[in-house]
């Protein structure tokens, strides 16, 4: 184990968040975790007397961010690792959901993130030192019909995590983007936002999905304490990967996106060589 390291966790309520910064915790780290109300910042302050800090902090809220984060550089200290955790899912047949609700999907899982990164980025590079993790997901690798917002706002995260990580690498700062699978947290249970039905075409193909994910919420594959050793592993890395996933159903999802993605490219090859002037 590599020497002590503050760590920000943003959403460590629960899920990979809570996970997370209790295994940081037992592993001597300090842990500086966003929370958004007063009763789950003692709750998680309670974890370690010290060492666990809470933060009240809605990551939508772009005004408040860097306050926060330059009252804990001043009063907590320089934050080493930043963890995006923050987030949640969506699910909904494109055409039954509303742009209102894909606004608040980017709003909390990229916007929220972004801000939250332009926060501490300039801390980071003063130090020349600082490790980025991003909470993605294998949707931001793969699709599922009826989670297009929840995959778009993935997409996104993953491509902004890949950018800047080429950004600021020369500056000794790392960023990782960290895809789970299906873990046991409450990501399809209370913490997912349902979009109601309404268009009877999509019944055939939708009503089996939303059924089968509320049937297997709480008895996924992946176990987030393992989830959460397996990220403080990146974080003690001295060249950690851009891209990890984590999960074998997300390795095996990947892995054969990638090869049905090589094989259309090689069909298309002709059609796409054609347009070269």
């Amino acid at each position: 184990m590599s020497a002590s390291k503050t760590l920000l966790i943003t959403g460590v309520s629960s899920g990979f968040g809570r996970a997370l910064a209790q295994e940081a915790l037992a592993a001597g780290h300090r842990v500086v975790g966003t929370v958004r109300n007063e009763q789950a910042r003692r709750e998680f302050e309670a974890l370690a007397a010290g060492e666990a800090v809470g933060r009240l902090l809605d990551v939508t809220d772009f005004e408040a961010i860097d306050g926060v984060v330059a009252e804990i550089e001043a009063n907590v200290g320089p934050v080493d690792v930043l963890v995006n955790n923050a987030g949640y899912g969506h699910e909904g047949v494109l055409e039954e959901s509303p742009l209102a609700e894909m606004r608040r999907q980017f709003d909390v899982n990229v916007f929220g993130a972004v801000a939250t990164i332009k926060a501490v980025l300039p801390h980071m590079r003063r130090r020349r030192r600082g490790h980025i993790l991003n909470i993605t997901s294998m949707g931001g690798h793969i699709t599922l019909p009826g989670i297009a917002y929840y995959c778009g706002s993935k997409f996104a995260l993953e491509g902004i995590s890949e950018a800047l990580g080429k950004e600021v690498k020369p500056l000794g700062i790392a960023v990782t983007a960290v895809a789970p699978g299906s873990f046991r947290t409450d990501w399809a249970g209370r913490s997912m936002v349902r979009t109601p039905r309404s268009i009877a075409d999509y019944d055939e193909l939708f009503a089996p999905i939303r059924e089968g994910r509320q049937q297997k919420s709480g008895k996924q594959l992946g176990d987030p304490v393992k989830a959460a050793r397996a990220m403080l592993q990146v974080i003690d890395s001295d060249s950690p990967p851009a891209h990890l996933l984590l999960g074998s159903d997300a390795l095996g999802l990947v892995r054969q996106q990638i090869s049905d993605l090589t094989a259309e490219i090689d069909r298309w090859e002709k059609t796409t060589r054609s347009t070269d002037g």
